[in-house]
């Protein structure tokens, strides 16, 4: 049975004094209603599921102010207790009753004792253009991406794997494991992070079953574009959806999603396609200290796609393309290691923290300079580089640890772990600054690891 590394979250929410109800925002098919009903059925309270898309009958319940009142009214429609402590309110697919979140502060305020989650797919329509009273400070919010690399191998019963490596240590690592690891990296890139293409692929193997989950989905947030098709041409969001994924790696021009529209419609075709969360912009930003976000560029931008499996998809490859490569990218149409790293790195914050992620860039005649991504970690402000093979040139992690001063930089690639003080290769430049170096499938320690060696 898939497991979500939410889940603890999630209970600690549920024993928490001050509990408030907790909306869970993320792109549909991330398993946001799996994840609740998996969470009720460890923490054994009783689930009342009411999915707003398919009885919005039910909203008119919400009216009163009162608790109680709604809960009562709940009861009658549902013909189910509602034992506050004892029963889990979930109330799905909220933005299709956005006037529900309102009703969420009376909850809080006045009856704390039962425990309430909502989630919506296309949630962040409704917090950008809401008429109703939000209830700022009476609710918090569950940030759930697509499966992990480790969610993934757990799934598939490696959970040894897992163990591995959160306790690894870089001096002596077993080949035979690295290449276990590579393997199931690609395996992974394959299948994608979206929990039904994960479960189909754990329950009998098949790939063709699994891109054809993958097929469907793609198509189903296709299908989302009709429902918010009144502020931008569905055409144009469609054009902008299928270029999206070969863009992942470059710097984002508009010309090259749609040379026949102008600036400012593709604009507003991605800001619609960001809040549906099936694509993020990295935005460049100056790094000169933390957060991050106060020296960010908008005009600058890296497209990242939700999901590295999808994106394969939606390039038209398989499994097939990338199990025997060295250098696992794309010619051409962005790259598959910067997007498997680039989704890790953007949800490996709290959860209840909003996903964001920088990266940096040079513009200039015959000096200019990219990192793939900037990350901070205790205060450290360091770069991240990414690289399909064992090699690569480390030209624009140089001249940003040097023009920042700083004194230590990552890269990912599918070589063993390493960590070295590394001299300088710039003209005019002395000195060293620690360089760690890990596989790609340990991306989602690198926390732990920069705390445990470098902080």
């Amino acid at each position: 049975m898939l497991k979500r590394s939410a889940l603890p979250y999630l209970h600690t929410w549920k024993n928490k004094q001050n509990r408030k109800p907790i909306v869970i925002r993320g792109a549909r098919q991330v398993g946001k209603s799996f994840l609740v009903r998996l969470f009720s059925q460890e923490a054994e309270l009783e689930l009342l599921e009411i999915d707003f898309e398919l009885h919005g009958e039910y909203a008119e319940s919400f009216a009163s102010k009162q608790p109680e009142r709604i809960i009562s009214l709940l009861e009658l429609q549902t013909s189910q207790k509602i034992t506050p402590g004892k029963t889990l309110l979930f109330l799905d697919e909220i933005q299709a009753a956005p006037e529900v979140m309102a009703s969420l502060r009376y909850f809080y305020e006045l009856l704390p004792e039962l425990h309430v989650i909502a989630a919506g797919s296309l949630l962040e329509f409704v917090l950008e253009e809401h008429t109703f009273s939000m209830p700022v400070g009476r609710i918090e919010y569950l940030h759930l991406g697509p499966m992990t690399f480790k969610e993934f191998l757990a799934g598939t019963g490696r959970e040894q794997l897992c163990d591995f490596m959160e306790q690894f240590q870089i001096e002596d690592f077993p080949l035979p494991i690295h290449a276990e690891l590579m393997k199931l990296f690609r395996l992974y890139c394959a299948v994608g992070g979206m929990p039904e293409a994960v479960q189909s692929y754990c329950t009998d193997g098949s790939m063709l079953d699994v891109e054809s989950i993958k097929q469907s989905i793609l198509l189903t947030y296709r299908d989302d574009f009709n429902k918010y098709g009144k502020r931008v041409k569905h055409t144009r969001l469609q054009k902008v959806f299928q270029t999206l994924p070969l863009q992942v790696g470059n710097k984002l021009k508009y010309v090259h999603l749609d040379r026949d529209e102008k600036s400012s419609d593709l604009k507003k075709a991605l800001h619609l396609l960001a809040l549906a969360r099936v694509y993020t912009p990295v935005y460049h930003s100056g790094a000169n200290g933390v957060p991050l976000r106060a020296e960010i560029n908008e005009k600058m931008q890296k497209p990242l796609f939700l999901d590295v499996g999808l994106l394969l998809s939606a390039c038209g490859m398989s499994y097939l393309d990338i199990e025997n490569l060295n250098d696992i990218s794309l010619v051409n149409t962005g790259s598959i290691c910067e997007q498997f790293i680039g989704q890790h790195l953007l949800y490996s914050r709290p959860f209840f923290q909003e996903p964001e992620l920088y990266y940096w860039c040079r513009e200039k005649r015959q000096a200019s300079a990219e990192v793939d991504y900037v990350q901070t970690c205790g205060g450290l402000i360091f770069p991240v580089e990414v690289k399909a093979g064992k090699t690569g040139s480390l030209k624009s992690l140089q001249i940003f640890i040097q023009k920042k001063g700083l004194a230590f930089g990552v890269r990912f690639n599918g070589d063993l772990p390493s960590i070295v003080d590394a001299h300088f290769a710039l003209p005019d430049s002395q000195g060293t600054f620690r360089f760690l170096s890990l596989p790609l499938y340990m991306v989602e320690e690198l926390d732990r690891i920069i705390r445990e060696l470098i902080i």
